[in-house]
């Protein structure tokens, strides 16, 4: 680790145990289990965002993924 990665870890840590230490065990883990929730579901409302509404809002467009033998209907796909 570079230096500059310890002092971000020992700084997470203090904060980690400042929060422990001020609210207790399970209301940091319910707080940190929130914001995952929350994040998580920013990034599957954006997921279903055209290209051009991605540009309007400022964020990168995804590439082309027509393509993508996922991407085609059931009974396109071949199997074997």
């Amino acid at each position: 680790m570079t230096q500059s990665q310890l002092l971000v870890a020992d700084n997470l840590t203090a904060t980690v145990n400042e929060l422990y230490q001020k609210f207790g065990a399970w209301r940091t883990a319910r707080a940190l289990l929130l914001v995952a929730w929350r994040q998580r579901q920013t990034r599957m409302q954006v997921a279903e965002l055209s290209n051009s509404q991605l540009r309007d809002i400022g964020l990168p467009e995804r590439e082309d993924s027509l393509g993508h033998p996922n991407f085609l209907p059931l009974h396109l796909r071949r199997f074997g």
